[in-house]
């Protein structure tokens, strides 16, 4: 059969230059809309569930939160692994899907079982989906610098103004904030003061829930205008921690500050970040959807952070630490060398040792086109471009280029032997024949790899 195509094929020379023609626009087309990345994705598709119970045992989660919701993940369509991680103050499970599952019909069907579990969990935890990232997701970093400014205040520029203009740029999944301190509002209680004013700690707490918030009433009409009733009650610093009530007794108040201390420090942290080991420093983790390409994202984020700098506080500025764009485009280089690099050796051979300047047209021309081709099998495969999918199409191109070579020299050596006046065409097809079956494995080692 591999014969009667090399016959067709040297017979009907223009429909295969037509088809060679629609095959480099096919591989062009993959060749642009591939997701290229450094690293390959071997994770499974999985989906990740996340629970907050701030200050309880690994013990106590275990029993009330991861659990529970193990035993319900066990029963989601197409779920073939569910696995639960209980640490202090949180809970962790995985649910890893079956090979070739949507990502997100997957994120889909635990929301399903999410909602029918969250009633056996204790009052106030509720559980939430991680980002839709696949394992390599983590595609870029940044450090937030300024000599004039405290941790905590990076910290909150980080958290209130670059993470959320960062979030918007195409294809991030998360911007995860890392080092620095976290503002919050600490209260102190004293156990002698609360025990001398009689006030139990949960009534405390609960005056301070209670107090922060806004509550709406109905309108009132006055002179044909409508005024809105609203009672505005936020807490909007110390002082308004300090003056709530706890307790009344013969009209005299017991205030917050009266039983407790508030201040407004920075929140218990279990790590650091550091730079160069030059000291601490607030940091971003921009992590990258699902299927997104990599190196797009990456473009997409520096553009977001040129547009945000301008923006900046005086002395802040964003600094990358980690980018993995420059490693893709190493690997997409060396790529590009390596089939310049044969493309030359070939055009050399063959003109050095067969004196013949478009036999080795054959070769050079013929080596792109079976990277173009190996590029539309892996799109329509869903592989993307990486280390390892590059560096396998750079090490098959040295076959391709024996094969090439070798079917150059046979017909060569077949017109040589010629008799005068004999069909040239029939000389060059029995060539191919002789040779056809190597330059189709070659082919195919180069489509594979």
């Amino acid at each position: 059969m591999l014969n009667r195509i090399i016959e067709w094929s040297a017979r009907n020379v223009f429909i295969v230059l037509l088809a060679t023609f629609f095959v480099v626009a096919a591989g062009v087309y993959s060749v642009s809309t591939m997701p290229v990345d450094a690293i390959p994705d071997l994770s499974d598709v999985q989906v990740i569930v996340y629970t907050e119970y701030p200050g309880q045992a690994p013990q106590v989660i275990e029993d009330q939160v991861t659990y529970p919701l193990t035993t319900a993940m066990l029963a989601v369509p197409q779920s073939k692994v569910v696995r639960g991680l209980s640490v202090f103050g949180a809970s962790f499970v995985y649910i890893i899907f079956e090979d070739g599952t949507d990502i997100y019909w997957a994120r889909s069907r635990v929301l399903e079982y999410l909602n029918y579990v969250s009633g056996r969990l204790p009052r106030g935890v509720t559980a939430s989906l991680g980002p839709d990232a696949a394992g390599v997701g983590w595609v870029y970093q940044y450090a937030v610098l300024a000599k004039n400014r405290t941790l905590e205040e990076l910290r909150s520029i980080q958290d209130w103004f670059i993470r959320y203009q960062l979030t918007k740029a195409r294809g991030v999944s998360e911007i995860a904030s890392v080092g620095g301190f976290a503002r919050q509002y600490q209260v102190t209680v004293n156990p002698r003061l609360l025990q001398a004013y009689g006030v139990p700690l949960m009534k405390v707490i609960q005056v301070i829930r209670d107090s922060n918030r806004d509550v709406g009433g109905r309108v009132v009409e006055m002179a044909e205008t409508e005024y809105m009733v609203r009672g505005r009650g936020y807490l909007r610093g110390v002082a308004d921690i300090e003056l709530l009530v706890v307790k009344a007794e013969g009209g005299t108040p017991v205030l917050i500050r009266d039983v407790a201390r508030v201040e407004l420090v920075p929140e218990e942290r279990r790590g650091i970040s550091e730079l160069d080991g030059e000291g601490e420093v607030v940091a971003g983790i921009a992590v990258a959807r699902f299927g997104e390409n990599a190196l797009d994202v990456i473009d997409n984020l520096k553009a977001k952070i040129a547009e945000i700098s301008a923006g900046l506080p005086e002395g802040v500025s964003i600094k990358a630490v980690y980018d993995r764009s420059e490693l893709i485009r190493r690997a997409i280089g060396t790529l590009t060398w390596t089939l310049f690099e044969e493309s030359l050796i070939v055009a050399l051979v063959c003109i050095v040792f067969l004196s013949h300047v478009r036999s080795a047209l054959v070769a050079i021309i013929m080596l792109p086109i079976g990277v173009l081709i190996a590029f539309i099998v892996m799109h329509r495969m869903g592989i993307n471009s990486n280390i390892m999918s590059l560096g396998g199409i750079a090490v098959a191109i040295g076959a391709m280029i024996d094969a090439a070579i070798v079917m150059i020299e046979n017909a060569h050596k077949r017109l040589e032997r010629l008799e005068p006046g004999a069909p040239r065409l029939d000389a060059i097809i029995n060539a191919s024949k002789e040779v056809g079956p190597a330059l189709f494995f070659s082919l195919l080692i180069i489509t594979v790899s």
